[in-house]
């Protein structure tokens, strides 16, 4: 299944090079920069140019309208297999991050990243929102290729392994790994972090590679009230109405930043991609562009996002439809050929080049199969939520069949008319998921004990653990969910080790019992900090690591209770809880431990 790069010289570049001939001239074409913007949750049918009856998207409209555009382009269900997939070229189960939280969000240390690919081909490269594959070293967008990040934690703004209290309004975000504040809304902050980005690589004379990836327009759902307000009174949802107004809010961020490469002259080339990270969260019900299912369904509607590419040089200018099957593990290898970069001969990708299909080239395009799949377990699991797709046909779970020709909306199952084809796309996930599954043995851990990164804190966002999920946001940490887990991590480097098990984190001075009063609300519906924090009644706190077990007494003011251990180098699991009764099952897992080799 692994389909190796190869290289087609775009319009641009081949225009140089026929007029270097004529002419006797070198001519070297500029490296084109490109800025690729993916939204969260926002479905295909959530823009007023898909057919949306509310929304106005006035600015995403008008790149549609300039733009190629994919019609049948597909990612994961949910957002961190998409983004594991689209930054690696590779399938997301074999790019490691299969679910969103329990250890299983991490991009794979084997797979090349885009950031990795642009900057060593000499790229300024920038990322900005929502990263959601690793939030500790050597895991983050700041050690996997990009040069300039500004972050927030986790898989949203508010979730647990986030800054205490972010609630999408003046919160404190990572620059590059270290805790900053910023002024302004979420989505807005972002974008003008990027904008930044982007005006000082033009002064360095540097082509950029800006990756945009805000949290908006996923729960919970906040946004300044001008741009919600206007959807009342439509027979919308509350929830609705926030959500479309998030997404309004993203579209004036779009035709700004627009606005700005054309201010500063590099707008012609730029290539400029719009797509969303999965299927819609919340606005299916009012409108879904006729498809079956919602974020997370192996149907369609959890899958098929829109995808606009606008770049002048490149002559892609005037609105142009691409029926092919196409998915987010080809974009790496398509703006690598865009833009004439070379990885390591030794990475191959999932993936393929689209440029055949962006310029008409005459080469007959072979169809495939393409698979895609919602595991969100701790490990996968064979045929789990999966659609195997042609242009066609998709095969659901290995068991449902539908002709995308006659019915895309799949609401007839044709299994039993079309044996041969349901055995055919059978096969091709057999191959697919034979290529995949030995991959899954090789687990990817938190690192603790690195120079690079000490101390670390641990979270309950990354807990392996029997619980349906783990304490992913800041609301469950205040209401003092009693679940426990595990850490599986990796101890890079022996020694004598300080841990600190602790309830709240370390930028929150509270005791582990303390009661926390409600957060201050946001415009919107309820934010992650609105509830009170109640006290777990911890009467003692448990470590576990490998061989290591010791039980010690909480006080009433104790913030955290401090181990020290040896520990030896290579994986192990760590278990950190606190007693709260008699009984066995008793226990509330240590939200935070501050993990520090001496």
């Amino acid at each position: 299944m692994h389909l190796p790069s190869f290289r087609i010289r775009p319009r641009r570049q081949l225009l140089a090079l026929i007029l270097g001939v004529v002419t006797g001239i070198a001519v070297q074409a500029a490296a084109p920069n490109v800025v690729l913007v993916m939204t969260d949750d926002q479905g295909y049918g959530d823009l007023g140019s898909t057919g949306n009856p509310h929304l106005q998207t006035p600015a995403i409209d008008r790149l549609a309208a300039e733009s190629l555009r994919l019609t049948d382009f597909h990612v994961s269900p949910t957002c961190s297999p998409t983004r594991g997939a689209l930054l690696s070229g590779h399938y997301t189960n074999r790019a490691g991050p299969w679910h969103t939280i329990m250890g299983r969000s991490m991009l794979r240390l084997g797979a090349i990243t885009m950031g990795d690919v642009f900057s060593d081909n000499g790229y300024a490269t920038g990322m900005f929102g929502k990263w959601h594959l690793g939030d500790g070293y050597p895991y983050r967008a700041e050690d996997r290729g990009f040069q300039d990040v500004v972050r927030h934690a986790g898989g949203g703004v508010g979730q647990t392994p986030d800054f205490w209290d972010n609630s999408y309004f003046n919160d404190t975000y990572f620059r590059n790994g270290t805790p900053e504040k910023f002024e302004g809304f979420c989505t807005d902050v972002f974008f003008r972090e990027a904008t930044r980005f982007v005006g000082e690589s033009i002064e360095a004379g540097k082509p950029f590679l800006a990756y945009i990836a805000p949290n908006a327009p996923h729960l919970p759902y906040h946004c300044p009230p001008e741009y919600w307000e206007k959807y009342k009174g439509k027979g919308l949802t509350p929830e609705e109405e926030i959500f479309f107004g998030m997404i309004e809010n993203i579209d004036d961020n779009v035709g700004a930043l627009r606005a700005y490469l054309e201010e500063k002259g590099v707008a012609d080339n730029t290539i400029f991609i719009f797509m969303t990270d999965n299927g819609s969260a919340t606005g299916s019900e009012v409108f879904n562009a006729g498809m079956r299912g919602k974020k997370g369904s192996a149907y369609d509607g959890g899958h098929r996002v829109p995808f606009f590419m606008h770049w002048p040089e490149g002559q892609l200018t005037e609105g142009r439809d691409v029926d092919q099957l196409t998915a987010h593990i080809d974009v790496l290898p398509t703006l690598m050929d865009l833009c004439g970069l070379q990885i390591p001969m030794d990475y191959s990708f999932d993936g393929r080049t689209l440029t055949p299909l962006i310029y008409n080239n005459p080469t007959p395009w072979v169809e495939r199969a393409i698979i895609t799949d919602s595991q969100r377990v701790v490990d996968p699991i064979k045929w789990k939520d999966s659609a195997t797709m042609t242009k066609r046909w998709r095969l659901i779970n290995g068991r449902e069949l539908y002709d995308m020709e006659t019915d895309p909306s799949q609401t007839t199952d044709e299994a039993k008319k079309h044996p041969k084809v349901v055995a055919a796309l059978r096969a091709d996930y057999d191959k697919w998921w034979a290529s995949i599954s030995p991959s899954f043995v090789k687990e990817e851990r938190l690192v603790i004990g690195h120079a690079e990164s000490n101390p670390v804190v641990l979270n309950a966002h990354d807990w392996i653990t029997t619980a349906p999920v783990s304490p992913w946001n800041q609301g469950h940490i205040r209401r003092g969910y009693a679940i426990d887990g595990y850490w599986s991590v990796t101890v890079a480097e022996a020694g004598e080790y300080d841990i600190e098990l602790r309830r709240y984190p370390p930028e929150l001075a509270r005791a582990i019992n303390a009661e926390l009063p409600p957060g201050a609300p946001v415009p919107g519906l309820e934010a992650y900090r609105a509830p009170a924090g109640r006290s777990i009644g911890a009467k003692s706190a448990i470590l576990y690591v490998g061989d290591f077990y010791e039980e010690k007494p909480v006080g009433a003011s104790d913030e955290g209770i401090h181990f020290r251990l040896e520990l030896a180098a290579g994986d192990t699991k760590f278990r950190a809880s606190f007693k709260t009764g008699p009984g066995h099952d008793d226990v509330v897992g240590a939200y935070y431990a501050v993990v520090k080799r001496r």
